[in-house]
Protein backbone atom coordinates (compact mmCIF):
# COMPACT_ATOMS: atom_id res chain seq x y z
CA UNK A 1 0.00 0.00 0.00
CA UNK A 2 1.17 3.02 -0.81
CA UNK A 3 0.83 6.14 1.48
CA UNK A 4 0.89 10.03 0.42
CA UNK A 5 3.63 10.60 2.77
CA UNK A 6 5.69 8.51 1.02
CA UNK A 7 4.70 9.47 -3.10
CA UNK A 8 6.85 11.40 -5.14
CA UNK A 9 6.00 15.04 -5.83
CA UNK A 10 7.42 18.18 -7.93
CA UNK A 11 8.09 21.47 -7.53
CA UNK A 12 9.09 23.22 -11.11
CA UNK A 13 11.85 20.91 -12.28
CA UNK A 14 12.89 19.08 -8.43
CA UNK A 15 11.12 15.85 -7.86
CA UNK A 16 11.34 14.91 -4.13
CA UNK A 17 10.74 11.08 -3.56
CA UNK A 18 8.88 11.71 -0.72
CA UNK A 19 6.77 14.60 1.09
CA UNK A 20 9.09 14.43 4.22
CA UNK A 21 11.78 17.01 4.59
CA UNK A 22 14.01 17.88 7.87
CA UNK A 23 13.67 21.22 8.76
CA UNK A 24 16.61 23.67 9.01
CA UNK A 25 18.17 23.60 12.25
CA UNK A 26 20.74 25.34 13.95
CA UNK A 27 24.14 23.38 14.89
CA UNK A 28 26.35 26.05 16.66
CA UNK A 29 29.58 24.19 15.06
CA UNK A 30 30.85 26.63 12.47
CA UNK A 31 33.94 28.94 13.12
CA UNK A 32 33.86 32.20 10.67
CA UNK A 33 30.51 30.69 8.80
CA UNK A 34 32.13 27.46 7.33
CA UNK A 35 30.25 23.69 6.96
CA UNK A 36 32.69 21.37 8.81
CA UNK A 37 32.61 17.01 9.45
CA UNK A 38 29.92 17.52 11.64
CA UNK A 39 27.59 19.42 9.08
CA UNK A 40 28.41 16.87 6.69
CA UNK A 41 27.64 14.00 9.11
CA UNK A 42 24.55 15.33 10.52
CA UNK A 43 22.96 16.53 7.30
CA UNK A 44 24.13 13.82 5.80
CA UNK A 45 22.60 10.72 7.82
CA UNK A 46 19.41 12.34 7.86
CA UNK A 47 19.25 12.20 4.05
CA UNK A 48 20.93 8.04 4.28
CA UNK A 49 17.39 8.10 6.94
CA UNK A 50 15.23 8.66 4.05
CA UNK A 51 13.93 12.31 4.21
CA UNK A 52 13.27 13.49 0.54
CA UNK A 53 14.53 16.86 1.47
CA UNK A 54 17.29 17.71 3.44
CA UNK A 55 17.42 21.46 4.36
CA UNK A 56 20.81 23.41 5.54
CA UNK A 57 20.62 25.45 8.80
CA UNK A 58 19.83 29.25 8.87
CA UNK A 59 22.60 30.58 7.19
CA UNK A 60 24.18 34.16 7.99
CA UNK A 61 23.76 36.05 4.42
CA UNK A 62 26.16 39.06 6.18
CA UNK A 63 28.68 38.33 9.33
CA UNK A 64 26.93 40.57 11.60
CA UNK A 65 23.28 38.37 10.44
CA UNK A 66 24.64 35.58 12.57
CA UNK A 67 22.48 34.35 15.57
CA UNK A 68 25.93 33.38 17.37
CA UNK A 69 29.62 33.44 16.07
CA UNK A 70 29.22 29.56 15.79
CA UNK A 71 26.70 30.48 12.96
CA UNK A 72 27.02 28.95 9.40
CA UNK A 73 27.25 31.21 6.95
CA UNK A 74 27.01 32.25 2.86
CA UNK A 75 28.50 35.93 3.25
CA UNK A 76 31.60 34.93 0.98
CA UNK A 77 32.59 32.52 -1.42
CA UNK A 78 35.06 31.05 0.50
CA UNK A 79 32.16 29.09 2.11
CA UNK A 80 30.65 27.80 -1.23
CA UNK A 81 33.40 24.53 -1.20
CA UNK A 82 32.45 23.09 1.85
CA UNK A 83 28.94 23.42 1.69
CA UNK A 84 29.37 21.90 -2.46
CA UNK A 85 30.34 18.52 -0.93
CA UNK A 86 27.71 18.08 1.59
CA UNK A 87 25.33 18.63 -1.16
CA UNK A 88 26.90 16.28 -3.16
CA UNK A 89 26.52 13.36 -0.65
CA UNK A 90 22.62 14.18 -0.01
CA UNK A 91 22.04 13.86 -3.51
CA UNK A 92 24.47 10.74 -3.50
CA UNK A 93 21.53 9.10 -0.78
CA UNK A 94 18.84 10.55 -2.95
CA UNK A 95 18.02 13.27 -0.96
CA UNK A 96 17.21 17.21 -2.23
CA UNK A 97 19.61 19.72 -0.58
CA UNK A 98 18.23 23.17 0.51
CA UNK A 99 19.56 25.89 2.60
CA UNK A 100 17.99 28.23 4.15
CA UNK A 101 19.09 31.94 3.79
CA UNK A 102 19.21 34.29 6.96
CA UNK A 103 19.98 37.35 8.77
CA UNK A 104 19.05 37.50 12.54
CA UNK A 105 18.37 40.92 12.92
CA UNK A 106 18.28 42.24 17.09
CA UNK A 107 18.57 38.59 17.96
CA UNK A 108 22.23 38.59 16.46
CA UNK A 109 25.40 38.25 18.65
CA UNK A 110 24.31 35.76 21.57
CA UNK A 111 26.31 33.10 23.08
CA UNK A 112 25.27 29.55 21.48
CA UNK A 113 23.05 27.66 23.46
CA UNK A 114 25.62 25.07 24.86
CA UNK A 115 27.57 28.01 26.52
CA UNK A 116 24.43 29.80 28.18
CA UNK A 117 22.51 32.68 27.39
CA UNK A 118 23.79 36.33 27.06
CA UNK A 119 25.13 38.93 24.35
CA UNK A 120 28.81 38.57 22.52
CA UNK A 121 30.27 41.77 23.31
CA UNK A 122 32.17 43.28 20.26
CA UNK A 123 35.08 43.04 22.96
CA UNK A 124 34.80 39.33 22.89
CA UNK A 125 34.21 38.72 19.35
CA UNK A 126 31.07 40.30 19.18
CA UNK A 127 29.17 43.09 16.83
CA UNK A 128 26.26 45.37 17.37
CA UNK A 129 23.01 43.80 16.20
CA UNK A 130 20.89 45.97 13.53
CA UNK A 131 16.97 46.01 13.35
CA UNK A 132 14.24 47.93 11.78
CA UNK A 133 13.88 49.70 14.69
CA UNK A 134 16.36 49.98 18.35
CA UNK A 135 14.34 48.05 20.45
CA UNK A 136 15.53 44.81 22.44
CA UNK A 137 14.38 41.25 21.90
CA UNK A 138 14.45 41.11 26.11
CA UNK A 139 16.00 42.46 28.69
CA UNK A 140 19.03 40.47 28.36
CA UNK A 141 19.48 41.25 24.25
CA UNK A 142 21.40 44.69 23.26
CA UNK A 143 19.63 47.04 22.03
CA UNK A 144 20.35 47.06 18.10
CA UNK A 145 20.75 49.95 15.79
CA UNK A 146 17.98 51.03 13.53
CA UNK A 147 19.06 50.22 9.69
CA UNK A 148 18.85 53.37 7.71
CA UNK A 149 18.64 53.17 3.64
CA UNK A 150 22.02 51.85 3.22
CA UNK A 151 21.54 49.26 5.88
CA UNK A 152 18.81 47.66 4.34
CA UNK A 153 20.38 48.08 0.94
CA UNK A 154 23.16 45.70 2.20
CA UNK A 155 20.56 43.51 3.54
CA UNK A 156 18.77 42.81 0.32
CA UNK A 157 22.29 42.45 -1.80
CA UNK A 158 23.41 39.90 0.79
CA UNK A 159 20.76 37.43 0.38
CA UNK A 160 21.00 38.00 -3.07
CA UNK A 161 24.92 36.98 -3.33
CA UNK A 162 24.00 34.20 -0.79
CA UNK A 163 21.46 32.85 -3.02
CA UNK A 164 24.37 32.98 -6.28
CA UNK A 165 26.76 31.36 -3.59
CA UNK A 166 23.87 28.40 -3.04
CA UNK A 167 23.52 28.00 -6.70
CA UNK A 168 27.47 27.19 -7.51
CA UNK A 169 27.39 24.83 -4.09
CA UNK A 170 24.51 22.52 -6.07
CA UNK A 171 21.59 22.97 -3.57
CA UNK A 172 17.78 22.63 -5.76
CA UNK A 173 16.09 25.17 -3.44
CA UNK A 174 16.51 28.17 -1.40
CA UNK A 175 14.71 29.38 1.64
CA UNK A 176 14.39 32.76 3.09
CA UNK A 177 14.30 33.08 6.78
CA UNK A 178 11.28 35.56 7.56
CA UNK A 179 10.47 33.92 10.62
CA UNK A 180 10.92 33.54 14.30
CA UNK A 181 12.07 36.99 15.39
CA UNK A 182 15.05 37.63 13.31
CA UNK A 183 15.31 40.61 10.88
CA UNK A 184 12.63 40.18 7.93
CA UNK A 185 9.99 39.11 11.00
CA UNK A 186 10.86 41.90 12.73
CA UNK A 187 10.43 44.51 9.69
CA UNK A 188 6.81 42.23 9.63
CA UNK A 189 5.91 42.79 13.00
CA UNK A 190 4.38 46.33 14.24
CA UNK A 191 5.56 44.60 17.93
CA UNK A 192 9.45 45.05 16.72
CA UNK A 193 8.70 47.66 13.55
CA UNK A 194 7.68 51.37 14.88
CA UNK A 195 9.73 53.37 11.56
CA UNK A 196 7.96 56.23 10.06
CA UNK A 197 9.12 55.57 6.49
CA UNK A 198 8.41 53.46 3.50
CA UNK A 199 9.20 50.35 5.50
CA UNK A 200 7.16 50.96 8.53
CA UNK A 201 3.34 51.81 9.80
CA UNK A 202 0.97 50.10 7.11
CA UNK A 203 0.99 46.67 5.75
CA UNK A 204 2.20 47.24 2.41
CA UNK A 205 5.03 49.41 4.20
CA UNK A 206 6.06 46.28 6.87
CA UNK A 207 6.10 43.48 3.95
CA UNK A 208 8.19 45.64 1.67
CA UNK A 209 11.80 44.36 2.88
CA UNK A 210 10.45 40.27 2.28
CA UNK A 211 8.82 41.45 -0.98
CA UNK A 212 12.15 43.40 -2.15
CA UNK A 213 14.48 40.09 -0.72
CA UNK A 214 12.59 37.43 -2.43
CA UNK A 215 12.54 40.05 -5.82
CA UNK A 216 16.33 39.76 -5.44
CA UNK A 217 16.79 36.54 -5.10
CA UNK A 218 14.37 35.48 -7.33
CA UNK A 219 16.55 37.45 -9.84
CA UNK A 220 19.19 35.64 -9.75
CA UNK A 221 17.73 31.91 -8.34
CA UNK A 222 16.89 29.89 -11.78
CA UNK A 223 13.26 29.79 -12.84
CA UNK A 224 13.43 25.86 -12.79
CA UNK A 225 14.21 25.90 -9.19
CA UNK A 226 12.13 26.26 -6.21
CA UNK A 227 12.07 29.01 -3.62
CA UNK A 228 10.41 28.64 0.15
CA UNK A 229 9.92 31.29 2.13
CA UNK A 230 9.64 30.38 6.47
CA UNK A 231 7.09 32.99 8.16
CA UNK A 232 5.82 32.75 11.65
CA UNK A 233 2.41 33.37 10.64
CA UNK A 234 1.19 34.62 13.71
CA UNK A 235 3.21 36.37 16.59
CA UNK A 236 0.65 34.96 19.24
CA UNK A 237 0.93 38.12 20.67
CA UNK A 238 -1.65 41.47 20.67
CA UNK A 239 -1.27 44.06 18.35
CA UNK A 240 1.59 41.78 16.32
CA UNK A 241 1.91 39.94 12.83
CA UNK A 242 -1.66 38.21 12.73
CA UNK A 243 -2.67 35.22 10.45
CA UNK A 244 -4.85 37.12 7.90
CA UNK A 245 -1.58 39.15 7.28
CA UNK A 246 0.31 36.13 6.22
CA UNK A 247 -2.58 35.04 4.20
CA UNK A 248 -1.94 38.14 2.10
CA UNK A 249 1.95 38.28 2.24
CA UNK A 250 1.52 34.76 0.83
CA UNK A 251 -0.51 35.69 -2.01
CA UNK A 252 2.08 38.68 -2.54
CA UNK A 253 5.28 36.72 -2.36
CA UNK A 254 3.59 33.71 -5.15
CA UNK A 255 3.38 36.46 -7.20
CA UNK A 256 7.03 37.44 -7.07
CA UNK A 257 7.68 33.68 -7.77
CA UNK A 258 7.72 31.97 -4.19
CA UNK A 259 6.88 28.18 -4.24
CA UNK A 260 5.91 27.39 -0.78
CA UNK A 261 5.44 28.66 2.37
CA UNK A 262 7.28 27.09 5.25
CA UNK A 263 4.74 27.83 8.03
CA UNK A 264 6.04 28.21 11.61
CA UNK A 265 4.52 31.23 14.44
CA UNK A 266 6.13 32.98 17.17
CA UNK A 267 9.20 33.52 18.50
CA UNK A 268 9.19 37.56 17.77
CA UNK A 269 8.32 38.47 21.55
CA UNK A 270 9.44 36.76 24.67
CA UNK A 271 5.52 37.14 26.44
CA UNK A 272 3.76 35.18 23.25
CA UNK A 273 1.15 33.10 24.93
CA UNK A 274 1.65 30.03 22.44
CA UNK A 275 -1.16 27.11 22.45
CA UNK A 276 1.70 24.40 22.24
CA UNK A 277 0.34 21.13 21.44
CA UNK A 278 1.28 17.93 18.80
CA UNK A 279 0.48 20.20 15.01
CA UNK A 280 -0.87 23.29 16.32
CA UNK A 281 0.94 25.12 13.49
CA UNK A 282 -1.18 22.70 11.26
CA UNK A 283 -3.75 24.58 10.33
CA UNK A 284 -2.17 27.55 9.87
CA UNK A 285 -0.22 25.80 6.79
CA UNK A 286 -3.52 24.63 5.74
CA UNK A 287 -5.50 28.05 5.32
CA UNK A 288 -2.59 29.97 4.02
CA UNK A 289 -2.31 26.90 1.48
CA UNK A 290 -6.31 27.27 1.04
CA UNK A 291 -6.91 30.76 0.69
CA UNK A 292 -3.29 32.15 -1.18
CA UNK A 293 -3.64 29.04 -3.61
CA UNK A 294 -0.19 28.13 -2.92
CA UNK A 295 2.07 24.97 -1.53
CA UNK A 296 3.44 25.23 2.39
CA UNK A 297 5.22 23.28 4.84
CA UNK A 298 3.99 21.93 8.47
CA UNK A 299 5.92 22.16 10.71
CA UNK A 300 5.78 22.09 14.97
CA UNK A 301 5.74 18.59 17.08
CA UNK A 302 4.96 16.66 14.00
CA UNK A 303 6.55 13.16 15.43
CA UNK A 304 3.51 10.26 14.56
CA UNK A 305 3.85 8.65 10.84
CA UNK A 306 0.38 8.45 10.84
CA UNK A 307 -0.25 11.99 12.05
CA UNK A 308 2.09 13.25 9.26
CA UNK A 309 0.30 11.04 6.56
CA UNK A 310 -3.08 12.42 7.14
CA UNK A 311 -1.38 16.47 7.02
CA UNK A 312 -0.37 15.37 3.29
CA UNK A 313 -3.73 13.20 2.63
CA UNK A 314 -5.98 15.96 4.24
CA UNK A 315 -4.13 18.44 2.04
CA UNK A 316 -3.70 20.58 4.92
CA UNK A 317 0.29 20.93 3.30
CA UNK A 318 2.63 19.23 0.62
CA UNK A 319 5.87 18.71 2.50
CA UNK A 320 6.16 17.49 6.44
CA UNK A 321 9.13 19.15 8.10
CA UNK A 322 10.65 18.21 11.12
CA UNK A 323 13.14 19.08 13.45
CA UNK A 324 13.97 17.94 16.76
CA UNK A 325 12.15 14.15 16.18
CA UNK A 326 14.89 14.06 13.42
CA UNK A 327 17.10 14.99 16.07
CA UNK A 328 16.13 12.01 17.97
CA UNK A 329 15.73 9.82 15.00
CA UNK A 330 17.79 10.49 12.15
CA UNK A 331 16.07 7.32 10.20
CA UNK A 332 12.92 8.74 10.93
CA UNK A 333 11.28 8.07 7.27
CA UNK A 334 12.08 4.84 6.95
CA UNK A 335 10.91 3.59 9.98
CA UNK A 336 7.52 5.55 9.29
CA UNK A 337 7.53 3.42 6.10
CA UNK A 338 7.83 0.58 8.55
CA UNK A 339 4.84 1.60 10.61
CA UNK A 340 2.97 2.17 8.06
CA UNK A 341 3.64 -0.82 6.01
CA UNK A 342 4.81 1.62 3.20
CA UNK A 343 8.22 1.28 1.59
CA UNK A 344 11.18 3.76 1.85
CA UNK A 345 14.79 2.91 0.35
CA UNK A 346 17.41 2.66 3.09
CA UNK A 347 21.12 2.78 1.95
CA UNK A 348 22.43 -0.46 0.51
CA UNK A 349 25.35 -0.74 2.95
CA UNK A 350 22.65 -1.21 5.42
CA UNK A 351 20.14 -3.38 3.60
CA UNK A 352 20.69 -6.49 5.93
CA UNK A 353 19.29 -4.76 8.75
CA UNK A 354 16.40 -3.35 7.60
CA UNK A 355 13.11 -5.55 7.92
CA UNK A 356 12.57 -5.84 4.31
CA UNK A 357 15.21 -5.64 1.36
CA UNK A 358 14.24 -2.18 -0.81
CA UNK A 359 15.32 -0.97 -3.35
CA UNK A 360 18.76 0.55 -3.49
CA UNK A 361 19.11 4.25 -3.57
CA UNK A 362 20.06 5.73 -6.71
CA UNK A 363 21.78 9.14 -6.75
CA UNK A 364 19.87 12.59 -8.10
CA UNK A 365 19.73 13.51 -11.13
CA UNK A 366 20.67 17.31 -11.37
CA UNK A 367 17.50 18.72 -12.33
CA UNK A 368 18.32 21.68 -15.07
CA UNK A 369 19.55 24.92 -13.95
Amino acid sequence: MSHPLFSPFKIRSVEFTNHIGVSPMCQYSSEDGFATDWHLVHLGARAQGGAGLVIAEASAVLPEGRITPADLGIWKDAHIPALERIVRFLHEQGARAGIQLAHAGRKASTLPPAKGTGVVLPSQGGWEPVAPSAIPFDSDYATPRALDQAGIDAVIDGFRQAARRALKAGFDLVEIHAAHGYLIHEFLSPLSNQRTDTYGGSFQNRVRLMLQVAEAVRAVWPESLPLFVRISATDWADGGWTADESVELARLLKKRGVDLIDTSSGALVPHARIPVAPGYQVPLASRIRREAQIATAAVGLITDPAQANSIIQNGDADLVLLAREMLRDPYWAVHAAATLADTASWPVQYLRAAPHHSAPRRPVERPER
